[in-house]
């Protein structure tokens, strides 16, 4: 990320207060029981993965912790693969009362195996919580696992990873388009960076000099982006429709990266070293004087502004980079508890509770899932290359 910031590539990218609280009598560990003794599957691999993988989400999810006896919930039903298709009854009742929260069967195809649990978990902590769930969104990260840093994409649990581009060059700053079915980021393929979308050939911009940190605006038709056309990297809207820009800053003595956009799309936060080290600052999208949202912490990096209105970005705090969030309303912040590595690149996981980022320590960066309501960390991608620059789908 700080070699990113310098060259004007950094990172884009949902805390929510009614996270905090669940709408039932959770365990003395804080969790809710529930219990999937009762969920049947056949003998085939296809079914068995469904319901590993659902238990497993689950207990992911932060919400829940999966038992065998007991339990303030229960799931019955069954999955079986017949063919080449996967059908899963799932029913949820809550065993104090027997109401039946959940009912529902589900078919497809027994390769998606996983995208159907997946699917499954999110239904059923909506169903018992209230809550979003997370289990079915996807990561746009980078690697360098072939030498060349290129876009992948996994799912929250960090399976099912695919590469995405082939550009045979340097990939940074992916982020999603508000469907959740594209990702737009920087590419150096043409030996300068311009901005890309996946499912697109030509650019979506590609002024001369610096063309990166391309944000898409929450109605789909503007795109905040680092352009430095007129001299050093300033912050600029461009309509996706006409390619009409509208400069937003003139920092002549800073540089401005990572922008993102407010849930409505009226603001943008972005990263400004104008006061001598980066810190983050909110501009309305119409234009005036920008507000510095950032006061602690010598540097404040790669903010993402969740849909309830709380920034999370990267701190540096006693000499290592640290996940802080902050409400730009009250201008209160909070730091994550974490260990002695560097957690950088913060991403909104879609459940609003979660936040995906880097973390690196002895020179190697991982993969990492947080819990706001600090559930241990769990590590979703690791290994003997490096991954970084994560993005969770809306």
């Amino acid at each position: 990320m700080r070699r990113l910031f310098l060259t004007g590539c950094a990172m884009m990218v949902a805390f929510s207060a009614s996270a905090q609280r669940a709408v039932v009598t959770k365990a003395g560990d804080g969790k809710i029981s529930i219990n999937l003794a009762g969920y049947r599957t056949g003998k085939d691999t296809a079914s068995r993965t469904f319901l590993s993988v659902l238990k497993a989400d689950l207990n992911r999810s932060g919400y829940f912790k999966v038992t065998s006896s007991g339990g303030e919930f229960n799931v019955v039903g069954s999955c079986v693969a017949g063919g080449s298709s996967l059908k899963a009854d799932c029913q949820v009742y809550k065993a104090s009362t027997r109401q039946r929260l959940l009912g529902k069967t589900y078919k497809t195809a027994a390769t998606d195996a996983r995208g159907l649990a997946h699917r499954v978990a999110d239904e059923i902590v909506y169903a018992a919580t209230g809550k979003k769930g997370m289990a079915s969104g996807k990561i746009a990260l980078v690697s360098s696992r072939t030498g060349r840093k290129e876009l992948y994409v996994c799912d929250m649990d960090g399976k099912n990873l695919r590469q995405v581009t082939n550009d045979r060059s340097i990939v940074v700053g992916p982020g999603w388009m508000p469907d959740g079915k594209n990702i737009v980021y920087t590419s150096y393929k043409r030996g300068y960076p311009n901005v890309y979308m996946t499912g697109r050939s030509k650019s979506l911009s590609s002024h001369g000099g610096l063309n990166a940190s391309g944000a898409v605006s929450p109605d789909g038709k503007s795109m905040a982006v680092i352009l430095s056309r007129d001299g050093n990297p300033e912050l600029y809207i461009k309509s996706l429709r006409t390619g009409r820009l509208k400069r937003m800053t003139s920092t002549r003595r800073g540089n401005e990266a990572s922008p993102c956009w407010s849930p409505d799309g009226n603001h943008i936060a972005y990263v400004s070293d104008t006061s001598g080290k980066p810190q983050i600052y909110i501009i309305s999208k119409s234009g005036g004087k920008a507000q510095r949202l950032t006061s602690s912490g010598s540097e404040n990096v790669a903010p993402d502004w969740g849909r309830n209105g709380y920034i999370v970005y990267s701190s540096r705090i006693g000499g290592r980079y640290r996940i802080a969030m902050a409400n730009p309303a009250s201008r209160s912040m909070r730091v994550l508890e974490t260990d002695w590595a560097d957690y950088e690149d913060p991403s909104w996981a879609p459940d609003g509770r979660h936040i995906v980022c880097s973390r690196t320590a002895s020179y190697r960066s991982s993969i990492y899932l947080l819990d706001t309501l600090k559930d241990s960390p769990v590590a979703l991608l690791k290994g003997s290359v490096d991954w970084f620059s994560p993005a969770c789908s809306p």
